[in-house]
């Protein structure tokens, strides 16, 4: 079977920076609260009305599609992992995207993991080029968080960002020795929970109505977390899933040149990798930049630590995620 090979990676945020500063004016908070407790200095947001999920995904996507060489004619397939669709039931964003690129040849779908979503859709794609279903694919992970936060809630409001990463994935034919990160692993895994992450009401469970104006009131239509319930579950989750993905392609945790996690909160990854002893300065934190971007969080940080020179021929790179459902996943990738 071919392999499925990340040859292209690009990312995309909002020039807006939203400082912590800015933030202290809106909730009862503090520049050092929120550094201490996040790791985050400033985010990007967009300006309300005038930028989508759609808008970021397809600054990524252009990016990710020069870096590979291929023209956006070429793609057969595209998987957009997003939580915050430009429009909240259809259409999908990935068509609304290859319309963008001109991406006559493709066909695709979303899919809805929240941060977990981009480790999900390449697990997707790995499928179908390992299959033979296609042969030249787009992954992106998007979100436009700012447009589900309440920004009456410090718990979400200082942590959650707008942001888009994307990868050009392709098939490469058993001895060929195309350049880039080899897919070698790539798992998921998940749990009913309703509490730790949610946006309560304006799904078919609680639709939202002329007369709701209570729920929205309540903010009941914007993002609900349980802070403590998200914070053992992802520090668990996280270690938990480096030791697995290590497993899976038979080396330990430490054979990982780089690990690349979901941006969700500093002292979240720091606990986390402290528990697997391994060395923080191979972990990619760019969460103080950007905050917590959801969808966009691990796509972003490859695509940073690829440009940065940070991935060499022969490193193995860990990708690990967590978010909602409650749900998690990792891939293994090998760099030729």
């Amino acid at each position: 079977m071919p392999s499925a090979v990340i040859t292209g990676t690009g990312m995309c945020v909002p020039e807006r920076v939203v400082t912590n500063a800015e933030l202290e004016r809106l909730v009862d908070t503090s520049d050092a609260w929120i550094r201490t407790r996040t790791g985050i200095r400033e985010r990007r947001l967009v300006a309300p009305g005038e930028q989508a999920s759609t808008d970021l995904a397809e600054g990524a996507a252009r990016q990710a599609l020069a870096a590979a060489g291929v023209p956006a004619q070429a793609l057969d397939l595209i998987v957009v992992a997003t939580c915050t669709p430009d429009y909240p039931a259809m259409p999908a964003v990935a068509p609304l995207l290859a319309g963008r690129l001109g991406a006559e040849r493709a066909g695709g779908f979303d899919l809805s993991l929240a941060c977990t979503g981009f480790v999900a859709a390449l697990a997707t794609v790995q499928a179908f080029v390992r299959s033979g279903a296609a042969s030249t694919a787009l992954v992106v992970g998007v979100d436009v968080m700012s447009s589900i936060i309440d920004w009456s809630d410090r718990s979400t409001c200082v942590i959650f960002a707008d942001g888009a990463g994307a990868a050009v994935v392709r098939a490469s034919p058993a001895g060929d020795a195309l350049a880039g990160g080899e897919v070698l692993h790539a798992s998921l895994g998940m749990q009913g929970n309703e509490t730790a992450l949610v946006v309560p009401a304006g799904g078919s469970r609680r639709p939202l109505g002329a007369g709701d104006a209570a729920l929205l009131a309540r903010g009941d239509n914007r993002l609900r977390m349980a802070g403590q319930q998200t914070f053992r579950f992802a520090v668990t989750t996280m270690a938990a899933e480096i030791e697995r993905a290590a497993r899976a392609v038979g080396v330990s945790p430490a054979e990982f040149a780089l690990v690349v996690p979901h941006q969700v909160n500093e002292r979240i990854i720091a606990a986390a990798i402290e528990r697997l002893g391994y060395p923080r300065e191979r972990v990619v934190i760019d969460i103080d930049r950007w905050g917590n971007t959801c969808g966009g969080s691990v796509p972003i940080a490859l695509d940073e630590a690829v440009r940065g020179g940070r991935v060499q021929p022969g490193d193995l790179v860990c990708l690990v995620a967590f978010g909602a459902g409650l749900s998690w996943g990792s891939a293994v990738l090998r760099w030729r």
